[in-house]
């Protein structure tokens, strides 16, 4: 049976006391190497004095969830109106706490209006490790949020095992492809034929591709060597707690050398 619930607004989400649970973000750069511009930020949950995310995910549970899950979308948005963020804004998302698409995502449309932050710079990401308990269900979400001009992502692809049946169902805009792929990848010819496989099928369904988890400059040459623009990692900058971390000069310096 499917779970009852009410739809709530975005004030409901700024609601500590209703979620029971206080919390804030931090932000890491998605960087296109190409233009050498920002593509965007991922919103990273995080404690209110910065602790992991952790500390805030233990004490999500069956009672909790959805309200959690409107909660982090519109804490995202607001604080990327107040930092004036650039590009796309990536938000993650729990599939099964959305219950209907049509009506979960009317707190994120709300506080998209009120903030005057466009809906095409919102991208939805959820991680391939996250257990779907129905695709199809999941396959709806995707098909509503495109109507809203969302982006669509998949998240750490290529750390589970249901990468690619995912892309059969439904194919998202974005995949992220997992540190599991991408580490030491300049040393690892297994590694750079499995990313060169998924390259070219995202190539043919028209899906962009974003490198995760870099934290070495020949990892992100041997990527881009293979055709990847889009970069995310430490090697670029760490998460910021509610700010937005600049790309030191001398990585851009290293990777012209």
């Amino acid at each position: 049976m499917e779970p009852i619930f009410q739809p709530i607004g975005c004030n409901e989400c700024r609601d500590k006391e209703r979620l029971g649970i206080d919390f804030s973000m931090a932000f890491q750069p998605i960087i296109d190497i190409s233009s050498r511009q920002i593509y965007g930020f991922e919103a990273l949950v995080r404690g209110i004095k910065g602790e992991g995310a952790y500390s805030v995910l233990s004490q999500i549970n069956e009672d909790n969830r959805y309200v959690f899950d409107q909660s982090i979308r519109v804490k995202a948005l607001d604080l990327a109106s107040r930092l004036n963020l650039p590009g796309k804004l990536s938000i993650n998302f729990l599939p099964n706490a959305v219950y209907k698409a049509e009506t979960c995502i009317r707190a994120t449309l709300e506080a998209a209006r009120q903030l005057d932050f466009p809906t095409e710079r919102i991208m939805f990401e959820v991680t391939e490790g996250e257990r779907v308990i129905d695709h199809g269900h999941l396959k709806s979400i995707f098909h509503e949020y495109k109507k809203h001009s969302f982006t669509t992502a998949i998240d750490d692809f290529g750390a589970g095992y249901s990468g690619l049946n995912l892309l059969a169902d439904w194919q998202p805009d974005v995949i992220k492809l997992d540190m599991a792929l991408t580490r030491n990848i300049d040393s690892d010819k297994v590694r750079r034929a499995l990313v060169s496989g998924i390259l070219g099928v995202c190539g043919e369904l028209g899906i962009d591709v974003i490198a995760e988890g870099i934290e070495t400059r020949e990892e992100c040459l041997a990527l881009a060597d293979q055709g990847v623009r889009l970069f995310q990692g430490y090697f670029f900058a760490r998460p910021a707690f509610e700010a937005l971390p600049q790309i030191p000069p001398d990585v851009w310096t290293s990777l012209s050398s």
